[in-house]
């Protein structure tokens, strides 16, 4: 299991564009065998950045989500609405893997 953390750097401007571009996402990985944690949006501190997490049975289907990503008309219309908006300044991808005990 790997989990992927996303931090955003988003235009304070633009929140309201952020949070639909973010709803449209939570769907699609989970149409491609992920499991969306949810995005958190700012409240408190920081006013322009955005987390989001998810999670993949492996790397190696995070990775086929990625490819098939790019084809997906979906996503490809997700991807469109973030360039159209420039709700998203810069983002940063961490992958983790979970310690239960």
């Amino acid at each position: 299991m790997v989990t992927c953390f996303v931090e955003y750097i988003v235009d304070v401007n633009k929140i309201k564009e952020f949070e639909h571009y973010a709803k449209l996402w939570i769907p699609l990985v989970n149409k491609f065998g992920g499991q969306h944690q949810g995005y958190f949006l700012p409240s408190e501190g920081a006013s322009n950045v955005a987390l989001a997490l998810f999670t993949f049975p492996s790397l190696a289907r995070y990775e086929e989500y990625r490819k098939e990503s790019l084809k997906d008309l979906e996503c490809i219309a997700a991807f469109d609405y973030a360039a159209q908006t420039q709700c998203i300044k810069s983002y940063t991808r961490s992958f983790f893997r979970p310690l239960f005990k």
